[in-house]
C-alpha cells in the first residue's frame, strides 16, 4: 500500500506541473489518453481512491479537486479500472468541480455530487 501511495504522490505532482505550466487542455488530453492497463489490479478502486487522499494529505499544499481527480483517474486507469474524470458547474452561484466516475458511481467525492453540479464533460 505504501508504493501505490508513492504513485499517488508522483501523480499529484505530476498534474500539479500541468496546472503551474501548462493549459488545462493538456491536463484534460493527458487524463484522456491515459492508457487502461489490460490486466486486473491487486488493488481495490477504494484502496486506490484512498491511496491518493494519503498522498493529498502530505502533499505541501493544498490540493484542488481537479488536480486529486485527473491523479485519480490516471491511477485507477493504470490499474485497469476504466475510470471517467466528470467536470461539473452550477450556474448561481457559479463553481466548478472535478471528479472521477466509475461505471456511472463517483468514487473519489459524495455520491450526490453530480446532483449539485452540472456535468460539462466526462474524459
Amino acid at each position: 500500500m505504501f508504493f501505490l501511495v508513492l504513485q499517488a504522490y508522483a501523480k499529484l505532482i505530476h498534474f500539479d506541473f500541468y496546472l503551474a505550466w501548462g493549459t488545462f487542455t493538456a491536463l484534460y488530453n493527458k487524463v484522456r489518453h491515459c492508457p487502461t492497463g489490460s490486466k486486473a489490479s491487486q488493488f481495490t478502486v477504494e484502496q486506490i481512491c484512498y491511496a491518493v487522499d494519503m498522498a493529498g494529505i502530505w502533499y505541501w499544499k493544498k490540493t484542488l479537486c481537479l488536480q486529486r481527480s485527473a491523479a485519480t483517474a490516471c491511477l485507477l486507469k493504470r490499474h485497469g479500472v476504466p475510470a471517467q474524470m466528470v467536470i461539473g458547474a452550477q450556474q448561481m452561484p457559479f463553481k466548478a468541480h472535478a471528479w472521477v466516475e466509475v461505471d456511472g458511481r463517483v468514487v473519489n467525492d459524495k455520491p450526490y455530487t453530480p446532483e449539485l453540479y452540472g456535468v460539462l464533460d466526462r474524459c
